[in-house]
């Protein structure tokens, strides 16, 4: 059951994210020829007016195929033969739609279940926090000048961050806003840089406005750590083992649902919805790097076409994908590899 779940959250995300391609392509008047669900040899397909619908056998990826997208094409209904902002739109609509779905259900957790403000619990004795007077009850609102909604945000800031220089924090106490700046204190047993400080696990309801601002806050925490994970790949501070792929996630999906069943349905429906935040909101960022092959790589040739004021070679810019798209295949089995390996 955990396993059949989730496949299918992470279907519904690649679903939703092609679904974008899709809807603005028709409303660009470029032709559909196929919208497809998963890759390999084709379990299921079957034709509704202009466009055939296929699910795959592997349940990773998808594909919306518009004609002249490719290869060239006479038709006037052709990808290639639309204006630059449309094909930009077009483009553009899959990561946009994966963040739009990350807000709508980030929105639905925090009506369910709540905030979990950045308040403090406990100053924790010999840190710099309790010599800077913090205390309990203080709410963190900025670290160096990243925004605070949420208590895990100053854990997550911490870890990116945090190399031993010194901390500015703004904080509100009784309604009062205060600032203080400490260097935080190394901790050997958890090697890593420590404010002494605790808090979080207390939810707290906010109203239906302050909802909706916290969905936004939500998906920009997402965002946060999607570009910070991706930038600590490119400097090596963290290596290729450490990435994971669909089945890595797969697996993450289980256990996380394996350990959420001992506490009932709506601790394991809070963490699946959790985690489709997390991944959409991934796949969003991941599909703007500007990597052929990549929604990301196409917007950034249509920039330099843009500049140019002229539109790149089809056959230039075809091969460009095919090269990124033959490499983002290895880089696939290299990580499905390696995701296989560590379940081993």
């Amino acid at each position: 059951m955990k396993i059949i779940i989730a496949i299918l959250i992470f279907s519904f995300i690649i679903i939703f994210h092609e679904l974008g391609h899709f809807l603005v392509a028709k409303k660009c008047n470029v032709k559909v020829n196929e919208f497809t669900l998963g890759l390999g040899p084709t379990l299921l397909s079957w034709g509704k007016g202009e466009t055939k619908y296929c699910i795959k056998l592997l349940p990773f990826g998808g594909a919306c195929m518009m004609e002249g997208e490719d290869s060239e094409s006479d038709s006037d209904r052709a990808f290639n033969k639309k204006p630059l902002w449309q094909r930009f739109l077009i483009v553009f609509a899959g990561p946009f739609f994966n963040f739009v779905l990350a807000y709508i259900i980030s929105v639905i957790l925090v009506a369910a279940v709540g905030v979990d403000k950045p308040v403090i619990s406990e100053v924790i004795d010999g840190y710099p926090a309790k010599e800077a007077g913090l205390e309990a009850g203080d709410t963190i609102v900025a670290l160096n000048g990243y925004n605070i909604h949420f208590y895990n945000e100053v854990s997550i800031y911490n870890f990116f961050n945090n190399k031993g220089k010194p901390v500015t924090v703004k904080y509100l106490r009784e309604g009062d806003k205060y600032e203080t700046t400490f260097t935080p204190k190394f901790d050997e047993e958890r090697n890593a840089y420590m404010l002494g400080i605790k808090g979080g696990g207390t939810m707290e309801k906010v109203g239906p406005f302050s909802t909706l601002a916290y969905g936004v806050y939500e998906i920009k925490e997402q965002i946060y750590v999607a570009i910070q994970g991706v930038k600590m790949l490119v400097t090596n501070q963290i290596s290729m083992q450490e990435v994971s792929g669909p089945v890595g996630v797969v697996a993450a999906v289980s256990d996380t649902y394996e350990q959420s069943a001992s506490y009932g349905i709506k601790s394991i429906a809070v963490n699946m919805l959790s985690i489709m935040v997390l991944l959409s909101a991934n796949l969003g960022v991941m599909n703007l790097l500007p990597i052929p092959a990549l929604d990301g790589g196409r917007i950034f040739i249509y920039l330099i076409e843009a500049v140019r004021r002229k539109k790149m070679k089809p056959e230039i810019e075809n091969g460009i994908n095919l090269v990124g798209f033959g490499l983002l295949m290895l880089l696939m089995l290299f990580v499905m590899y390696n995701d296989i390996t560590k379940l081993m």
